[in-house]
């Protein structure tokens, strides 16, 4: 058998693994809706996410022209509430995803999630899609204390998956800077929340999952 380059394959999630924007759009206008304010289209929200569901709400309220710390403190319960309520009403995995990962996993190598999404929200959104089972690793935004681009969570996501050669997917700076930052290699997806891709600085840009293992087949002369 060919030997795997990589002993650990890292994800994000949002936008990486997974396309959570309509849910994540809904929360934000739900809570945006309480203190009448109008909705945002879901493909602005993207652009919000990649810190966690507090920066994404702030990034709204200031888009609003109506941010102010009072607001952001009382609207984010009101959205956390909400989207806990509504993880997976239309969020899926990318096309593809789940091919690459079982045909990772039969090659032998171990897959981890590090997101910058709180564990309360990552977890339960894991088992309502079936996948919790196939990761080793799986570290949240408030997980270690630290969210990417910090290092490390990325160090623990490495750690928690048995150590060894890691390379990590994701689709925003946040997660090609913290890969780098972490002394990783890294792939950019370009069918995530941000339009930047070729900017990012990535090793590499996947545009489609069927193309994952054939890249990583042949890296680093992809």
């Amino acid at each position: 058998m060919m030997q795997n380059a990589f002993d650990i394959i890292g994800f994000d999630l949002d936008g990486t693994l997974v396309d959570s924007s309509i849910d994540l759009a809904a929360a934000v206008n739900h809570a945006l809706s309480t203190i009448g304010l109008p909705p945002h289209p879901v493909d602005e929200i993207k652009r919000y996410v990649g810190k966690g569901t507090r920066v994404m709400l702030e990034r709204a309220l200031r888009a609003s022209g109506d941010y102010s710390d009072e607001r952001l403190k009382a609207l984010s319960p009101i959205l956390m509430d909400y989207y806990q309520e509504h993880l997976c009403d239309h969020t899926r995995l990318y096309p593809g995803a789940m091919d690459a990962m079982e045909k990772l996993r039969t090659r032998g190598m171990k897959l981890a999630i590090c997101t910058n999404k709180y564990e309360r929200f990552t977890l339960p959104m894991l088992r309502a899609l079936e996948l919790d089972h196939l990761f080793d690793a799986i570290v949240g935004g408030d997980t270690v204390g630290r969210a990417k681009p910090n290092p490390e969570p990325l160090h623990e996501m490495i750690r928690r998956a048995g150590g060894g050669r890691c390379i990590f997917l994701g689709d925003t700076s946040n997660d090609i800077d913290g890969a780098r930052n972490a002394g990783l290699a890294s792939i950019a997806v370009s069918f995530g929340f941000v339009d930047v891709t070729n900017e990012l600085g990535a090793d590499a840009i996947l545009h489609h999952y069927d193309d994952l293992m054939p890249m990583l087949e042949c890296w680093p002369n992809r």
